[in-house]
């Protein structure tokens, strides 16, 4: 599979453009989810940076490897799911050892990916090109944090380690489980084993026992990656049918967008005017309107919002008579524009989702 996947039916032009609007698209997604859950974890803004651009590097990086079509939603998914744990990771642990980080973010990030790609990951060489994709885009993410390039070199180690994992757990292209790895994989990782323990042992000038230091490799390169792979790869699995029917809703989506647009915009006409009423009434006719002392446009507005729902959360309540009425009278409107108007566009629009559902039958038989 190619790193890129380009529409060939496109000018090149038009492609890059569209290809960096979906890149955007998903960058965007991805950090309002990553962003506000960083930082309900903590104040530092490392720990919230390195999980912004975990999750923006990641998922990026799979939305322009897998396309149009499912790119942005999977990217979208993954690299959220790759911020979050590393902002929970580096929220939870000081100083953020890259040694517990990396290897559980990146069997996260490859079990997402091989549980809802198209096609599963067969055999050593496909695991290879996943495992080296993903450390890639990872490193390339954790190069502007601080130590990132420490970081970047995590992830360059753990591509062995991966492989050998990913390869193990699934099939090869005969049908293989649990072939014969490569030699030059088993000495790959049995290096980066020994690195690791030696690191271990003279972390900080300290100069630990070798038990210590090989207890610490085996807990980075299999107790975390491995259960973290297959966790992450059999829930992907499962999910992947039931995301599809929101890949589904989209061309329904695409019909309902103006008709509830303009909706949309008629009920907050009605927000918006009758805010223009409430507040006209308080400055002619002071003490209609308890609470409304120095009230200005934007609670005018929320007022109205929860009148127009029937909330009573609003600080402001309704007085006088008069004020009531308005209040009812809003609430009249908003119920009728609700029922009446939501039905008629539904009719309005039911023909074009009936030629939907009649085209997604066809396609299935």
């Amino acid at each position: 599979m190619s790193i890129i996947s380009l529409d060939k039916g496109r000018a090149l032009g038009a492609e890059a453009a569209r290809v960096v609007w979906r890149s955007l698209q998903v960058a965007a997604a991805i950090s309002v989810v990553v962003v506000p859950f960083g930082y309900s974890i903590t104040g530092a803004h490392s720990d919230v940076l390195m999980g912004l651009l975990a999750g923006v590097a990641v998922g990026i990086g799979l939305n322009l490897r897998m396309g149009a079509q499912n790119g942005r939603s999977v990217g979208i998914l993954i690299g959220a799911t790759v911020g979050i744990a590393a902002g929970l990771i580096a929220g939870l642990i000081p100083q953020n050892p890259w040694g517990q980080l990396i290897p559980p973010i990146l069997a996260l990030a490859i079990g997402l990916t091989d549980g809802l790609g198209e096609t599963r990951i067969r055999g050593y060489r496909e695991a290879f090109h996943e495992a080296a994709l993903i450390s890639g885009l990872l490193g390339a993410g954790l190069l502007f944090v601080p130590d990132g390039l420490l970081a970047a070199v995590g992830c360059a180690m753990m591509i062995a380690p991966n492989t050998l994992i990913v390869g193990f757990c699934n099939r090869d292209h005969a049908g293989k489980r649990h072939t014969r790895p490569p030699i030059l994989l088993v000495v790959a990782f049995v290096g980066v084993f020994a690195v690791i323990t030696y690191l271990v042992m003279h972390e900080g000038g300290r100069h630990r026992s070798v038990e210590i230091g090989l207890l610490s490799a085996f807990w980075s390169l299999v107790v975390l990656p491995v259960p973290t792979f297959l966790a992450a790869r059999t829930l992907a699995i499962w999910v992947q049918p039931r995301l599809r029917l929101y890949v589904q809703l989209a061309d329904y989506l695409r019909v309902m967008w103006v008709p509830i647009g303009g909706f949309a915009v008629g009920y907050l006409a009605i927000i918006v005017i009758f805010a223009g009423f409430f507040g006209m009434l308080e400055r002619f006719v002071p003490g209609s309107f308890g609470g409304a002392a120095g009230a200005g446009v934007l609670d005018w507005v929320s007022f109205s919002f929860y009148s127009a729902i029937a909330d009573p959360s609003s600080a402001i309540r309704a007085v006088s008579g008069f004020a009531r009425f308005l209040v009812a009278t809003q609430l009249v409107f908003s119920i009728g524009w609700a029922l009446v108007v939501f039905a008629a566009v539904m009719s309005a629009i039911q023909p074009q989702l009936d030629a939907i559902s009649r085209r997604r039958a066809r396609e299935r038989d």
